[in-house]
């Protein structure tokens, strides 16, 4: 049995999809019903970090597992998984960090956190894989409104560049290492995509793709900060402030060939990923 937390997140429905029909897998959410995954081998099970009890349960009989925790603000549920894992006997956990991590000038609050997860596990006694990814292409999604109803791009630090990764990268990696404890356990992946681009450059990218370009208006900081605290406790915006401070600083540039080595195939490019959800972009 294989279980795979945050099932209806970007990585985890991922996970999800690729060990379909691979034997028995347990899903993890705090809402069953917008899992979409179905089958003999899938169970779905709802259930919060928050709740130890719940955590044994879903545990039970789980061979590996596939961690994935989002809320900084929330330290203990990294802790109430590790110790209901424990408990019920798992083998092994693939944990869902950051690249962030291996930075020794990173220092904000979603980095410290990440790194005191991965020592979490670390002394547990459980064996453990870390995976570590840039930022996920996923993210340029959130430009998908203004691309439709105004052919513009609205973000900050237009010229900044990041090595970002595709999501499918991650989950084809978080496959291996689930499917076999003995040949990942005790490694820390880097997982990046094959260059680092500017938000400017995937701007023009998804003009081309679109077949009309794209305006990029870059934010000030003043609004960048503004419309994080529109969406994040104060604690966490800051936080992103920083790091995008960091990417200022060409911190995020570093191309890494894990990807390719693990899969055997050169990591997915932004233009294959853009290619592949233009629908979310057009009219």
């Amino acid at each position: 049995m294989i279980l795979v937390t945050g099932a209806t997140g970007t990585v985890g429905r991922l996970v999800t999809e690729r060990l379909s029909g691979t034997g028995p897998v347990r899903l993890f959410t705090r809402d069953p019903r917008r899992v979409t995954s179905s089958g003999p081998d899938v169970e779905v099970v709802g259930g919060d970090f928050d709740d130890p009890g719940g955590l044994r349960a879903a545990l039970v009989g789980v061979r590996s597992a596939l961690l994935v925790t989002t809320n900084p603000l929330a330290p203990a549920q990294d802790r109430n998984f590790v110790t209901a894992a424990r408990a019920a006997g798992v083998g092994h956990v693939v944990k869902l960090s950051a690249q962030a991590v291996a930075d020794t000038g990173a220092d904000d609050l979603i980095t410290r956190w990440q790194r005191d997860n991965e020592e979490l596990l670390r002394a547990s006694g459980l064996a453990w894989t870390f995976l570590r990814p840039r930022a996920f292409m996923s993210n340029t999604l959130g430009w998908a409104r203004s691309v439709r109803e105004e052919g513009v791009v609205r973000a900050p630090d237009g010229t900044s560049r990041n090595a970002s990764v595709d999501p499918r990268d991650i989950a084809d990696v978080a496959v291996r290492a689930l499917a076999d404890p003995a040949a990942h356990a005790g490694r820390a992946y880097p997982l990046t995509g094959p260059a680092a681009l500017s938000a400017v450059q995937q701007t023009d990218m998804l003009g081309e793709l679109l077949g009309c370009p794209l305006e990029f208006v870059e934010l000030t900081r003043e609004e960048t900060l503004s419309g994080l605290l529109a969406r994040y406790p104060e604690a966490l915006a800051h936080a992103l402030m920083e790091s995008a401070a960091r990417g200022r600083q060409g911190a995020k540039t570093g191309v890494d060939p894990t990807v390719p080595d693990l899969l055997g195939r050169p990591a997915r490019t932004y233009r294959a990923w853009a290619r592949d959800h233009l629908a979310a972009f057009r009219v």
